[in-house]
């Protein structure tokens, strides 16, 4: 399993996410090295070049590293992907 390398904070993009998807987006960046207490969970991010930023899809994370910022907008690379597993009752498990 991949560690991710970061500098606090952390931001999580959560735009009105279901309560169970958001809490195993974190279990799982606990999982990738990432400390709880480094995260922060937004809707707007107010990040600076090198910030990791998650972006939230219903079976994946996407990791992804600011490159540079313009226009009060950042554009960024993605580190690393992050997948996410259903049980068969539609529950999110953790498969690491």
């Amino acid at each position: 399993m991949k560690k991710i390398e970061y500098e606090p904070p952390v931001w999580v993009l959560n735009y009105n996410n279901p309560k169970p998807l958001l809490d195993h987006t974190m279990h799982m960046l606990e999982r990738h090295g990432i400390r709880r207490e480094d995260m922060i969970v937004t809707e707007t991010p107010d990040a600076k070049i090198g910030s990791i930023i998650v972006d939230i899809w219903p079976y994946e994370l996407m990791v992804n590293r600011v490159r540079t910022i313009r226009n009060q907008s950042f554009i960024s690379g993605v580190e690393l992907t992050i997948e996410l597993k259903l049980d068969d009752d539609g529950n999110y498990v953790d498969y690491l």
